[in-house]
Formats: C-alpha cells, sequence, structure tokens
C-alpha cells in the first residue's frame, strides 16, 4: 500500500470513530464524505430556510386556507429545490456543471409566479414573506447549476415580483439581496466541492505517476547493470571460443572470468532488487577500465578534481560510454578524463561502427541530467575517433548524437 492510500484509509477510520454506525457515512472515503455533506446540508438549510418562511407566513395570515396555500407552496418549492440540487451534483460531470433541469426550473418560475399574485391581495409583510419563498427557492436551485444568466434571472424574477406585490423599493431591495445571497451560496459550496474532488484525483494522477517514474528509474537501471554485463560476458565468451578453437589453455581461464562476470551481473540485479544498490564513481571507473582491458581495448581514467556532487552523474556516463564502446564500437584505445568542467570518454573506433548503436541510454541519460544543470554531448570527433562529453554548468556544448 502507498503512503498516499494508507494516509487516505487512516482518516476514514479516525472519521468512522467520530460518527459511529452512521448510515451512508462509514466505509466512505473523505472525498466522498465531503461531498456527502455538501449536499446534506444544501438540503437541510433549504427546507429550514422554507420552514421559517411559512411559520411567518402562517402567523401573519392567520386564516385556514392560507395556512395550507402557504405550507403547499413550501412543500411544492421544497420539493423542486431538492430535486434541481440532486440533479446538479449528482452523475458524471463536476457538481454544478451537469445538464440544466429546464422543466423542474420552469416549474419553480411558475410557482413563484403564482406567489407573486397571491401576495399582490395581502399586506407589504406578508406579501414579502410569500415573494420570499418563491424567489428565494428560485435563487438557491439557480445557484446550483453553472450559468450565470440563470442565477441573475433568478435575482430579477425575484426583484420584478417583490416589486409587483410589495411596490416597496426598500421590500425590492431586500429580496433581491436574499435571492443574491442564496444563488452566491449554493454556488460558492458546490465551487468548494469541485476544487476538492480535482485535488483528490490531481493526489491520485501524482501518486500513479510517482510509480510510474520508479518504474522507469528500476528500467533503467536494470538496463546499465544487465546491460554492460552481458556485453562483457558476450565478448568474453567469443575470446573464449577463439582460445579453445586454437588449444589455448587460456581457455578455462576465460571461462572462469565469464562466470565471473555473470556471478557479479547477478549480485548487482539482487542489490538492485532489493533497492540499495550503491553507485561508486572510483568502483565504477575500476570496473570500466578492467572491462575494456579484459576486450582487448586500451583503456584508462582519471577524473581528478570532478566535484562530489557529480560523482553519481558521472558515473552513470562513464558506465553507458563503456557499454556502447563494448557493444557497437571497434575502437582499441579509451579515455576517460575531466577537464574544463566536463568529463569526456574518448574512443578511437570508426564512425561508421559507431553508427550502428540505437543511443537509447545516453538519450535517456540525456533527459535525466538537464535538470541537474548538465548537458551531455556525443559524436564523432574531427580527429576521429568518437566523444561522450558531459558539460557541467557553464561549460559549452559538443556536437552531434549517438
Amino acid at each position: 500500500m502507498s503512503r498516499s492510500s494508507a494516509v487516505v484509509d487512516r482518516s476514514a477510520r479516525e472519521a468512522g470513530t467520530l460518527l459511529p454506525g452512521l448510515p451512508g457515512w462509514t466505509g466512505r472515503s473523505d472525498v466522498e464524505r465531503v461531498e456527502l455533506y455538501t449536499r446534506g446540508s444544501l438540503y437541510v438549510v433549504a427546507w429550514f430556510l422554507l420552514a421559517m418562511a411559512a411559520l411567518s407566513s402562517a402567523a401573519l395570515l392567520r386564516t385556514t386556507s392560507g395556512v395550507v396555500g402557504v405550507l403547499a407552496a413550501v412543500l411544492l418549492c421544497g420539493v423542486l429545490v431538492t430535486v434541481v440540487v440532486r440533479a446538479a451534483t449528482r452523475g458524471p460531470e463536476p457538481p454544478g456543471t451537469g445538464r440544466l433541469p429546464w422543466s423542474l426550473l420552469g416549474s419553480l418560475v411558475a410557482v413563484h409566479l403564482g406567489l407573486v399574485a397571491w401576495a399582490t391581495s395581502l399586506g407589504a409583510q406578508a406579501a414579502t414573506t410569500l415573494v420570499m419563498i418563491g424567489a428565494g427557492s428560485l435563487g438557491w436551485a439557480a445557484g446550483a447549476v453553472d450559468d450565470r444568466r440563470l442565477r441573475w434571472a433568478a435575482v430579477v424574477l425575484g426583484v420584478a415580483g417583490a416589486y409587483v406585490a410589495t411596490g416597496s423599493v426598500f421590500l425590492t431591495a431586500y429580496v433581491g439581496g436574499v435571492v443574491l445571497f442564496f444563488a452566491f451560496t449554493v454556488m460558492s459550496s458546490l465551487w468548494l466541492l469541485r476544487v476538492i474532488i480535482e485535488l483528490d484525483r490531481a493526489r491520485g494522477s501524482q501518486a500513479a505517476l510517482a510509480v510510474a517514474e520508479e518504474r522507469l528509474r528500476f528500467s533503467r537501471d536494470v538496463h546499465d547493470v544487465l546491460g554492460r554485463q552481458l556485453s562483457v560476458i558476450a565478448v568474453q565468451s567469443e575470446l573464449a571460443a577463439t582460445l579453445s578453437r586454437r588449444g589455448d589453455p587460456r581457455t578455462a581461464e576465460k571461462i572462469l572470468e565469464v562466470r565471473a562476470t555473470a556471478h557479479e551481473a547477478l549480485r548487482e540485479a539482487r542489490e538492485l532488487a532489493r533497492g540499495y544498490r550503491p553507485l561508486d564513481l572510483e568502483q565504477e571507473l575500476e570496473g570500466a577500465v578492467s572491462l575494456l582491458r579484459s576486450a582487448g581495448i586500451d583503456a584508462d581514467a582519471d577524473l581528478s578534481g570532478l566535484p562530489d556532487a557529480w560523482h553519481e552523474p558521472a558515473a552513470r556516463v562513464v558506465r553507458e560510454a563503456v557499454t556502447n564502446v563494448l557493444r557497437h564500437s571497434d575502437a582499441r584505445r579509451v579515455r576517460i578524463r575531466y577537464a574544463e568542467r566536463s568529463v569526456v570518454v574518448v574512443d578511437d573506433g570508426s564512425a561508421g561502427s559507431v553508427a550502428a548503436g540505437d543511443g537509447s541510454g545516453l538519450a535517456t541519460l540525456r533527459d535525466d541530467l538537464a535538470p541537474l544543470g548538465a548537458r551531455l554531448h556525443s559524436g564523432p570527433r574531427a580527429d576521429g575517433g568518437f566523444e561522450v562529453r558531459l558539460a557541467l554548468a557553464g561549460t559549452g556544448p559538443g556536437e552531434g548524437d549517438r
């Protein structure tokens, strides 16, 4: 289990402990709980405000028919608002960005206009309360839909209805402000929910990217380790076969060298699998020189003066360059030097033999070392041979590509 998954599971267990046995809560992820809480809050607050408006209207009307009419209007508005908010927060689209429920919104507009018509026969205070039921419901529902024009249309309808019913500029402004506040409240709640969902998706993508990067790093290390060692085994085996055909007594010695190289490759592969394989520059240089010489190539290396911070990148470059020499070059001499802020691996192989290499290892190294302020260049030299140059920050570029 990854670290991010463990954190999520721990948070889920803690939340389940705080609210034990709550239906629909235990077993959900943090984001699912936030989504459930947001939707539930929108439902509860909408019904609470409608209930307060119903009580105020009933107290002002004081007639049985009036109270029944208000309760019917509140129930109808509550159901329509709940269905609109549910439709806007459920489904494959992000909350508040789904398809417009025109039929439901049209029903709310019809209820609002009916309440405005009723309110025109009442006093200013009772009329304001009735208009607030329809206009507030319309604003609450419009806030759940990602359409700025619809939200402003709800405000305009609320303001117009309040002015028609009361004729008071103050009450009209009051209703308009409340409708605008309702729309903003729902809109901002759903916006915050969308941000949380996007952050959770980004966290999941980041975890997947980290896994992919780790797999890529491991594959590169496998290429570095096994590619070089298998190249050496191939060269040593060929040499042993040649000696065997000649009846040379050194054949057994060369075969033992092949076995030793295979054991070394196995050891490095095991260390790589365990995740603690070190990369030491001195050991890498000694191994490179030894491998080249065992293949009949004159080699020497001197990287004295190289800053410690660049030891590991230089070791990777030396390993890849030596592997390319063993696999693709007909070189007879290799020099590894550090001068003028550059690590240079030079061989005297011909350009034709060099072209056989695909250069994928060097291309990968070039991409890996670029963020460190280093540039890796490779190509034929003007005086013959081939050069791989790791130019540290502040040095000039080389030419070509291997």
